[in-house]
């Protein structure tokens, strides 16, 4: 296993005033609260895995991915990657893992890529030589070539975050955190990003690790689904067996020719989301309507002029799983 945690608990102590005492008690005594931000998880990723790390905000997430990255340090338990701990070994354990964080970068902003690339060789003791062709490699794959020598501030968000990945690469790590990669990304943008994830995964074997709330990420390039809350690991399971057992709802969005002039009854399974004279949203609910036979529904009762199908979104999803535990 190239990820193995064990049991891995992490506690923040803070001070409380107590509402019931004077300005002088509290000054003198101090009452100290528990809040226990991840209780007793345990998980293995194998190595070459592509793993969604999911939940809703303050459910544990990023608190897990720095343990594991060795920025904190857990309160018990155990954690290996690449069979170093990252609180003993954490330089070590540089060498061996890569980060992009999708709000964060870690560029040089007033120098052209190139000069970040090189820089993150050399922290990383690649020679000369290494460098060079590492960032011939890097910049084919991730088709750099238009861009490399520009600034980097001057780069747009697609063109940076495609830099920022790359960068992570330089010194083959064989594992890669991505938090919220594709955040602020257009469409286009995004699939791109995410078809280079799934080829540096079959390339060049590199684990990942990804956090999002964008169902498409981890569709697209997660096989394994880990979903926690409140600090617990509640769904460890394929992405293939999580949207069959949870993805129940369709949201269909149709736009009118003209305009919408009335709203009839939709038969059941098919509910109003919202209805505009410009717009109607409707959910339907796949275990009782296909959504093939919802379509047909809906273009016998409206005049239409386009139509789109989605999943629902993830914190949907989340919502649901919570619901039926």
């Amino acid at each position: 296993m190239i990820i193995e945690v064990k049991k891995l608990c992490k506690e923040y102590k803070y001070n409380v005033k107590s509402e019931n005492k004077s300005f002088f008690y509290n000054l003198f005594h101090n009452e100290e609260k528990i809040v226990e931000a991840v209780k007793n998880i345990s998980f293995s990723v194998k190595e070459g895995e592509t793993v969604a790390f999911i939940g809703p905000n303050g459910a544990g997430k990023s608190t897990t991915i720095k343990m594991l990255t060795g920025i904190i340090y857990p309160t018990s338990g155990d954690i290996r990657i690449c069979g170093l701990t990252p609180i003993k070994d954490r330089d070590k354990l540089a060498y061996k893992i890569g980060t992009v964080f999708g709000q964060r970068s870690q560029l040089l902003p007033n120098l052209p890529l190139t000069d970040s690339m090189e820089m993150f060789g050399a922290m990383y003791d690649m020679s000369k030589d290494e460098i060079k062709k590492r960032i011939e490699e890097l910049s084919e794959l991730f088709d750099l070539k238009d861009f490399i020598k520009q600034p980097v501030r001057k780069l747009s968000l697609g063109q940076r975050m495609r830099a920022e990945i790359a960068t992570s690469l330089m010194h083959r790590p064989k594992i890669i955190f991505l938090d919220e990669p594709t955040i602020g990304l257009d469409v286009i943008s995004k699939k791109k990003l995410r078809d280079l994830f799934l080829k540096i995964n079959k390339e060049e074997k590199v684990t990942i690790f990804l956090t999002s709330h964008d169902t498409e990420d981890i569709q697209s390039i997660c096989k394994r689904c880990v979903i926690i809350n409140h600090g617990k690991i509640i769904i460890d399971t394929s992405t293939k067996d999580l949207i069959s057992s949870y993805v129940k709802n369709k949201n269909i969005t149709i736009t009118p020719e003209n305009e919408f002039m009335y709203f009839p009854e939709l038969p059941k399974g098919i509910d109003y989301l919202e209805k505009t004279k410009d717009q109607i949203i409707v959910k339907v609910n796949t275990n009782i309507i296909g959504t093939q036979k919802a379509l047909q529904v809906l273009t016998n009762k409206f005049d239409i002029d386009d139509v789109d199908i989605a999943n629902e979104s993830l914190e949907d999803i989340i919502r649901g799983i919570y619901e039926k535990d």
